[in-house]
């Protein structure tokens, strides 16, 4: 609360939500070039993608039986892969609170037209009774809400060996929350959300239950090319060995495998929770001692530890009209952007009037601590220019 403009900018000043900020240290010459320019079935271009799949697989601690392959489209790609494949044998339930849930809840009742599905939704901040889902229903969630900063605190309502499968859309939590994988049976995320690659690919992780479904089940609807799992009328594992269904880009893989061996390096998946949990905490923390801010999500256990989302509050902020109060954070993101001193933190264009700080393993501390000053700056110019 201080109108005096801070001294010290963030030396990186990227805090977007996906595509998030490259991890410390990034440049174009920590990528390897041998697969580039070369065919993606080539013996170098295969063995490049599998090694990308296999140091996914190690990072992330997935149990050895399970799957694990690079799909077309981004997480996308991935979730309705695993969608079109997998649903329409029973009872399904989406569960949404945010808005790329929503997404799924849309592919569900408009493209699927499932017979047989529950949805559940919950307002932005807020998750739905997860506990009310049958156990023999096909499930369908988000695990961490990028547009809205809510994640699930548990998996306590996943029982073991339920006869129901469970599709996750994972893409801005893992690598910075530990996955439940023995209640997980399909599994997604993109490279450029937590690891900060290039985008356009997205990784599929199946159990051997869904793998199960998938082999013993064949949709009424047509499945294009993109979504094509089976190989006479099994699961086509060569997909999940580096043989991709369409060509990919072999520069993104170079620059996702960078990524990888980066966190490797620093201590793997445990030293990316505990960098993202230090960086949520140093926002957290301010939200809660700044008078006009507060946290979109009320409930601390169910907070992320990546994309923090917080709205404005006071006296001032809500005698205004609700397109000024729109214009809010939208003015404070616009001139700390002109100023290079944070990018792209602006709210999601879907979410209430807000701003969202992505707080994920790549983000260094001290570049947090030198933003926060400037946005309590901003505000403070918009507030004495109305």
């Amino acid at each position: 609360m201080t109108a005096r403009t801070p001294e010290l900018k963030p030396e990186r000043p990227f805090f977007s939500s996906g595509p998030t900020v490259k991890f410390p240290g990034w440049s174009l010459d920590r990528l390897k070039t041998e697969s580039l320019g070369r065919s993606h079935r080539s013996a170098v271009g295969k063995a490049r993608l599998k090694y990308a799949i296999d140091l996914s697989k190690e990072l992330l601690g997935i149990p050895e039986d399970y799957l694990v392959g690079i799909m077309p489209a981004s997480d996308t790609g991935a979730l309705e892969c695993a969608m079109w494949t997998m649903l329409g044998t029973g009872p399904a339930t989406v569960a949404a609170w945010e808005s790329f849930g929503n997404v799924w809840i849309q592919d569900a009742v408009k493209q699927l037209k499932l017979p047989r599905l529950t949805t559940l939704d919950a307002d932005y901040g807020h998750i739905p009774d997860l506990s009310a889902i049958p156990q023999d229903n096909d499930v369908v969630f988000t695990w961490n809400g990028t547009t809205s900063g809510a994640r699930i605190p548990d998996t306590d309502w996943l029982e073991p060996g339920r006869k129901g499968v469970t599709i996750n859309d994972a893409t801005s939590a893992i690598f910075a929350q530990e996955m439940d994988w023995p209640r997980l049976d399909a599994t997604t995320y993109s490279w450029q959300k937590v690891m900060g690659s290039e985008a356009q690919h997205g990784m599929l992780i199946l159990s051997p239950k869904a793998v199960e479904r998938i082999e013993s089940y064949d949709p009424e609807w047509p499945l294009p090319k993109l979504f094509r799992l089976k190989k006479g009328g099994k699961i086509d594992r060569a997909i999940f060995e580096g043989a991709t269904i369409n060509t990919p880009s072999l520069l993104a893989t170079e620059d996702y495998i960078a990524a990888l061996e980066w966190a490797k390096s620093i201590g793997g998946r445990k030293a990316m929770f505990e960098r993202a949990d230090a960086n949520a905490k140093i926002v957290t923390d301010w939200i809660e001692a700044t008078p006009y801010l507060r946290n979109m999500v009320p409930d601390p256990a169910q907070r992320t530890n990546t994309g923090v989302c917080f709205v404005f509050q006071g006296d001032w902020y809500e005698s205004l009209s609700a397109e000024d109060q729109a214009g809010v954070p939208k003015k404070i993101a616009a001139m700390l952007d002109e100023r290079d001193v944070g990018y792209d933190f602006n709210g999601y264009r879907d979410a209430p009037p807000s701003l969202r700080i992505w707080c994920g393993g790549t983000v260094e501390q001290e570049d947090l601590k030198r933003l926060l000053p400037w946005i309590e700056w901003a505000y403070e110019q918009v507030k004495s220019g109305t």
